[in-house]
């Protein structure tokens, strides 16, 4: 905790949405970004107003600062989703600005908790809406139809987040209806596109499963014929192609077409300009996890930013248990980022991944861990066993914050289109899916892996396990479990979850059906009626 209060003592936080937040009709158009008016007609400008975008993905926005540690843009966005699951638990600490997530408290319409996900996620909509409506595709210059390209990419890919997170899709012993009655089973997000009017904004109802997916769709056709000319990738951090068809293999995953979404895993796959990373790239304590270029896409942290400059409000200093600051610095009593016991006992102990965890204490696995040079003793003695190793602060420094925190998170990483191929080929030939798997699995994680499942519900389950270990801290398992119908166990002897969090569903939970602020209903009518009800404090459904 001394580490931490080098940088900053105390944090007021106000849970409430009070009458000084706006909804998105106000909320959601960026200040430091180009406008529209600046960017028509002008290559320079639209590449500016790209920038925007990659810039808004680790948005500083010190005015959210006040009401938690947690408001640290697109990284924040994917370590809600995980500690939603049952694959991420943190350690029971006061200092915990995620804890709300964690235990389903205050997540309705009210609260500042969902506020942030909604204004941050509209925010980068409209960053992109200002690139997609910066030039005529048909007029375009190359080098425009480049950056429309990535623009098209990113918008994509921040509607087809809030689709899945929003959609209503049935719990056990709930009805597809709203608090009053209203249909609302698979209904997503209201659609902003550029150049809507005020009246329109005010009018825009929740958009269909199938009316979301044709828009995302068509986003991503236009992506696919206009990202060739993008001949600057900024460092990995604006998509290529290959991005674009991982896109749509998320895509059609969440929609069940299993057939396209092997196709088009297949195609990133082979379009992609990295492979799998190997051991050394894993557990490398300099560039573990922190290096762009080993993967499709990501995102980065210069020394320069807004979140980097914080201190602690940052990706660092939540997932890399490896400094001596932060929130999750080898100090006793912090909320260290671990990974569940049961799901670290299931992993092989010939599968390198398992050493991205620290190993229980006295485990032979322990001689594995590989640790920081200068902070190993402190890890050792303070960080509880099934601790994350996997992320490591860039260059490896442990002790300076516009260094250490200056690194890159991955966003898209081509082992993921190996597990999307594996599992849609399950939905249609088990057998099929269960030879990718292995082959996979052989060739880069586990010489030793054998799928011993034979059924397609069982072979499918491996598959996604497998996926939930490869990119554990990544965002993804929340969609794969919402999707699937699984349940979350949290709750069984030894876990290592704490006390207020130890739910165990049979089914998909009801908190993964994300609640509409309040704040959207009171700006646009056709939203009012049609919420998803709020999942919160309603622990008797569960058992612990």
């Amino acid at each position: 905790m001394k580490h931490l209060n080098k940088l900053f003592l105390g944090l007021g936080l106000s849970a409430v949405v009070g009458t000084g937040l706006t909804g998105c009709a106000d909320e959601t158009f960026p200040t430091d970004s180009a406008t529209q008016e600046q960017v028509n007609n002008s290559a320079s400008a639209l590449e500016g107003a790209l920038n925007g975008v990659t810039a808004y993905m680790n948005n500083a926005s010190t005015s959210w600062f006040d009401y938690g540690h947690f408001t640290f843009a697109y990284g924040a966005m994917m370590v809600i989703r995980d500690l939603q699951t049952a694959d991420a638990p943190r350690a029971e600490s006061r200092y915990d600005n995620f804890k709300r997530w964690e235990e389903n408290r205050y997540l309705g319409d009210s609260y500042i908790y969902m506020q942030y996900i909604w204004n941050y996620y509209y925010a980068l909509v409209n960053t992109a809406n200002v690139v997609v409506g910066g030039a005529d595709m048909e007029t375009a210059s190359d080098e425009q139809k480049g950056y429309l390209g990535a623009g098209y990419a990113f918008r994509a890919m921040a509607y087809l987040d809030l689709a899945r997170c929003y959609e209503y899709l049935p719990c056990v012993g709930t009805e597809a209806l709203s608090t009053e009655g209203n249909p609302i089973d698979s209904l997503t997000v209201p659609i902003v596109i550029e150049g809507m009017t005020e009246e329109a904004l005010r009018n825009n109802p929740r958009a269909h499963r199938k009316v979301m997916k044709a828009f995302i769709e068509d986003d991503l056709n236009k992506a696919e014929e206009l990202i060739p000319f993008l001949e600057d990738r900024a460092g990995g951090t604006r998509p290529d192609l290959a991005c674009v068809y991982g896109l749509k293999a998320r895509l059609y995953m969440w929609v069940e077409d299993y057939p396209k979404a092997e196709e088009y895993a297949r195609k990133a796959i082979d379009a992609a300009a990295v492979n799998p990373m190997n051991e050394d790239d894993c557990l490398n304590t300099t560039t573990g996890f922190n290096d762009i270029t080993k993967w499709m896409w990501g995102s980065t942290l210069t020394s320069e930013d807004g979140l980097v400059q914080s201190g602690i409000i940052n990706w660092t200093s939540w997932m890399s248990n490896q400094t001596l600051y932060g929130y999750t610095s080898p100090d006793p009593g912090m909320p260290f980022a671990m990974i569940d016991r049961n799901m670290y006992e299931r992993i092989s102990d010939t599968d390198f991944r398992k050493y991205e965890f620290k190993a229980p204490a006295g485990s032979f696995l322990a001689e594995k861990n590989r640790y920081i040079d200068g902070i190993k003793v402190e890890c050792q003695q303070t960080l509880p066993d099934y601790t994350a190793l996997k992320f490591r602060p860039a260059q490896g420094n442990y002790d300076t914050p516009s260094i250490a925190s200056a690194s890159s998170y991955p966003l898209m990483r081509v082992e993921e289109m190996y597990f999307i191929e594996a599992e849609a080929a399950a939905h249609q030939e088990p057998d099929r899916g269960k030879q990718l798997l292995e082959r996979f699995m052989k060739d880069y994680r586990d010489p030793e892996y054998v799928c011993y499942v034979d059924s397609k519900e069982e072979v499918v389950e491996e598959t996604v396990f497998q996926k939930r270990v490869e990119l554990w801290g990544e965002g993804q398992s929340f969609f794969d479990i919402k999707r699937l119908d699984y349940g979350v166990l949290r709750g069984y002897p030894g876990t290592n979850f704490y006390a207020g969090t130890r739910y165990n569903t049979l089914h998909r939970p009801a908190w993964m059906n994300y609640c509409i602020v309040r704040t959207e209903a009171n700006n646009n009518a056709a939203v009012r009626g049609y919420n998803n009800p709020d999942p919160s404090d309603t622990i008797d459904e569960w058992s612990e």
